[in-house]
């Protein structure tokens, strides 16, 4: 019978792993206290477009592809015109506040996707402690050795620029740009404050459906760019699949857990054939606690297992799901 010859292919991972090869280190020049790099100026691209308005941006690059809901008061106007062109923007009361890009093509000056990390540090100053300072109070997060090696932080005015680096490459794979009030909302690193910590406005369960709804999405159409990144075909949606990893994150959010296995559902092969899918091989990445779906497939991209399954090639179709800080992938290769 077919049921006998489903093979499963399940990869196993963990929000934080330990590393199976040495993180990146800062070249010698970032060692001694006394060596200084100039600030790099921006007159044009993204970066430059943090702070301005929405018209600025509709000038700059027409209507969005689509507007998401975020868990961080700003609504992502997406650009998706390809692979190569594909960027966010973070607009919040009419400015932009934040931007992600993960598109080679796209004006990130005086950065670029898939230029080396050695090359930031010998250019730029990147920061081992960012404090920030608003009216509300003074905020400084303090960067592990991990998090200066995979996600360092320069700072350009008044911008803030997170550079995601793989660090099986040592090359920057996405960046994220932040103003100081998002950069602590969002609280990506460790926080120590002073004054009063600022917080996104509460969702309704409404919105909490809506911004899952979105993360899943900017999951889906990431992996396919960092797929073609990698010379690797990208996948299909798979709506049914969407459902399975739906419920799994749901699952785990609800009843505490964290593991390809389910207590009342089972693993992924026993999640499946309930839902009737019948596959020939299905792999699944689970992350938990990210701030959100970009980090989780940036995550997901630095441990060796999970990246396995996110660059398989004889994987064709990919359903997400997302509740709450909870993240599910699961992908297919059908009959």
């Amino acid at each position: 019978m077919k049921w006998f010859l489903l093979m499963l292919l399940l990869l196993i991972g963990f929000y934080y792993f330990a590393p199976s090869t040495p993180p990146l280190s800062p070249p010698q020049e970032m060692e001694p206290k006394d060596y200084m790099v100039k600030e790099p100026k921006v007159e044009n691209g993204i970066l430059s477009l943090i702070g301005k308005t929405e018209r600025d941006v509709k000038k700059e690059f027409g209507s969005p592809t689509r507007i998401d809901a975020s868990a961080y008061d700003y609504e992502w106007w997406i650009y998706h015109r390809g692979p190569s062109a594909y960027f966010q923007i973070g607009v919040m009361d009419g400015r932009v506040v934040t931007a992600f890009i993960c598109g080679k093509d796209v004006n990130i000056k005086p950065f670029y996707i898939g230029q080396p990390l050695q090359d930031v540090f010998k250019t730029m100053p990147v920061l081992e402690n960012v404090e920030i300072k608003l009216r509300t109070g003074t905020y400084r997060f303090e960067l592990s050795e991990q998090d200066y090696a995979t996600r360092p932080i320069v700072k350009i005015g008044n911008v803030y620029a997170q550079l995601y680096v793989d660090r099986f490459t040592g090359k920057i794979s996405s960046i994220r740009l932040m103003t100081g009030e998002t950069f602590v909302k969002m609280r990506p690193y460790e926080l120590v404050y002073r004054g009063r910590l600022l917080n996104p406005k509460p969702l309704s369960d409404r919105r909490q459906r809506e911004v899952e709804a979105a993360n899943a999405k900017q999951i889906f159409d990431i992996t396919n760019i960092i797929r073609q990144h990698y010379n690797v075909k990208p996948v299909r949606w798979h709506e049914e699949a969407a459902k399975v990893a739906y419920m799994h994150s749901k699952d785990m959010k609800e009843h505490d857990f964290f593991s390809h296995e389910s207590p009342k559902h089972g693993d992924l092969k026993d999640r499946l054939l309930a839902a009737n899918i019948q596959f020939q091989v299905a792999g699944e990445n689970i992350a938990a606690h990210h701030i959100d779906g970009i980090e989780a497939v940036e995550g997901w991209l630095n441990s060796k297992s999970h990246r396995e399954t996110l660059l398989n090639e004889q994987f064709t179709y990919l359903g997400v799901g997302v509740s709450g800080d909870y993240y599910t992938q699961d992908f297919l290769k059908l009959w």
